[in-house]
């Protein structure tokens, strides 16, 4: 018996530093070395203060501010640790009622909007962390925004011109807009 446990014994020690240390070290110092931004987070930082991340979206409610897609992690906004859709069926009243209070919200901020509210603006994504919005639901906040600080409009179209993605590759997803970074350049828009 001792003769089959040494080598399964021995196989199991090789396997466990392999894979266990040194597999994670080489993958760790090569994520370091090629993407480090990436690597750490993609953290923003300003001051010499972390803000945030530009992978996870940031609860924003002050009507001078762009606002972010809903999340519906818990206990808390945009949790990281509770990544996760709301599971709430399209036939569920508690979605139902949770996109009236949306949409109601939104309005009552800007009472003069009558346009068409954009649904990622009511709608949480399936991580409920989505740190991006539709370069319309930007559009549809940009007269409240202009408004609340005194901004003129063309301006902060600019801005969101500016601080616009398009599609990955060309072909890969929708155009989009950092909302935490949207919003840093805002502040310092303003301060100039």
């Amino acid at each position: 018996m001792l003769k089959e446990l040494k080598p399964a014994l021995l196989l199991l020690l090789a396997l466990t530093v392999l894979t266990g240390l040194l597999y994670p070290l080489l993958v760790t110092g090569l994520a370091q070395g090629l993407l480090p931004i990436q690597a750490n987070g993609s953290l923003i930082e300003q001051n010499g203060k972390t803000v945030g991340s530009s992978l996870i979206g940031q609860p924003f409610s002050d009507p001078k501010y762009f606002w972010s897609r809903p999340s519906s992690t818990s206990p808390q906004p945009y949790n990281a640790a509770s990544s996760s859709g709301s599971n709430l069926g399209p036939t569920n009243p508690a979605l139902a009622d949770a996109l009236k209070a949306r949409i109601a919200t939104l309005k009552t901020a800007d009472q003069g909007n009558r346009e068409p509210i954009p649904v990622d603006l009511v709608t949480a994504s399936a991580s409920g962390l989505d740190p991006e919005i539709s370069p319309a639901a930007a559009e549809y906040q940009v007269a409240r925004i202009a408004l609340v600080r005194g901004l003129e409009v063309a301006t902060l179209r600019e801005l969101v011109a500016r601080y616009t993605q398009g599609r990955q590759l060309g072909v890969l997803g929708e155009a989009r807009i950092n909302v935490l970074e949207l919003n840093l350049a805002l502040d310092r828009q303003e301060k100039r």
